[in-house]
């Protein structure tokens, strides 16, 4: 039989076609500096469905030249936010990239998961913010 086998082929075709833009979940990032008075920077970028926030500031980094960011993977908590548009957190200066949520109700959480872990939900605002410890 042959059927099986072109059907096969042809669900696995479709599962490579790149995601839709309606697939996608968009949201706001938020570069916010709680340490030194900056101008804050938004950028828009979106995850795809139940895709994780890492997902989406890579897709940012590689879209948008103002925009960059380091991390680490910690192997007890997975991915840790190091520096973001090249100013990087410092336990000298005891200076880290704290992550806040601005939900569209206006409500601000800070998320019991990182980057490497946080489903971001339409319209939210992910407020990577410089602060200290």
């Amino acid at each position: 039989m042959k059927t099986p086998a072109l059907l096969s082929a042809v669900l696995l075709l479709v599962s490579l076609i790149p995601a839709a833009s309606s697939d996608l979940t968009p949201f706001t990032v938020l570069v916010a500096n709680s340490v030194k008075v900056t101008p804050c920077k938004n950028y828009t970028t979106a995850v795809v469905f139940r895709g994780i926030l890492l997902g989406g500031l890579k897709r940012l980094q590689n879209s948008t030249k103002d925009f960059m960011f380091t991390y680490t993977e910690d192997p007890n908590y997975g991915p840790f936010l190091q520096s973001v548009n090249g100013l990087p957190g410092s336990q000298g200066n005891r200076t880290y990239w704290e992550l806040l949520v601005k939900k569209p109700d206006g409500q601000v959480i800070r998320p019991d998961v990182g980057i490497g872990c946080y489903l971001p939900n339409k319209y939210e605002t992910i407020i990577l913010n410089y602060n200290k410890y």
